[in-house]
């Protein structure tokens, strides 16, 4: 998701409780903050020698332990409040790539991205994932290409002797 949808999701659904998925049915705390909003440049150089660059927003998420008995998610609309404060102080790009830096007793700091969304009665539930790490050079590497599978039997799809797609 880009910065500016994460925006306008907000705008759609500013009288919502804006709550985070961060596993499968595990969430984010009510009493959560937003705690920092780091604009960053990637300027990468991969295992092949390929040159790349892009640009992230990571909004950090932290719970609060004066607040653990808070029962009330924050709104979307504060949400939405606090980041444009935030973009009148350091401006947004907004097709920046969005994540959510998270962690708790239980789960790691990570770097989350938004996998989807869903509105649910009076809640906006962003669905956050992790994506793993990846080899983007596969062919200067030597590294192949996994196989899909698409059925139960094992053959990889469109091999010469499986189940061609």
């Amino acid at each position: 998701m880009k910065t500016y949808e994460f925006f306008e999701l907000l705008n759609q659904n500013k009288n919502k409780s804006l709550v985070f998925e961060y596993a499968p049915q595990q969430f984010v705390a009510p009493n959560y903050h937003i705690t920092e909003v780091k604009h960053t440049f990637i300027d990468s150089v991969d295992c092949g020698a390929n040159v790349d660059a892009w640009s992230e927003t990571i909004i950090q998420l932290w719970e609060s332990p004066e607040k653990e008995e808070e029962e009330s998610y924050m709104s979307s609309f504060k949400a939405l409040s606090i980041l444009n404060k935030v973009g009148t102080i350091k401006p947004y790009n907004k097709t920046a790539e969005l994540k959510f830096e998270y962690s708790n007793n239980t789960f790691h700091t990570a770097h989350l991205f938004v996998n989807s969304y869903s509105v649910e009665d009076n809640k906006l539930v962003v669905i956050l994932g992790i994506e793993p790490t990846d080899c983007k050079a596969k062919d200067a590497c030597g590294i192949p290409e996994t196989l899909v599978v698409n059925d139960s039997s094992g053959e990889p799809c469109c091999s010469p002797d499986g189940n061609c797609c």
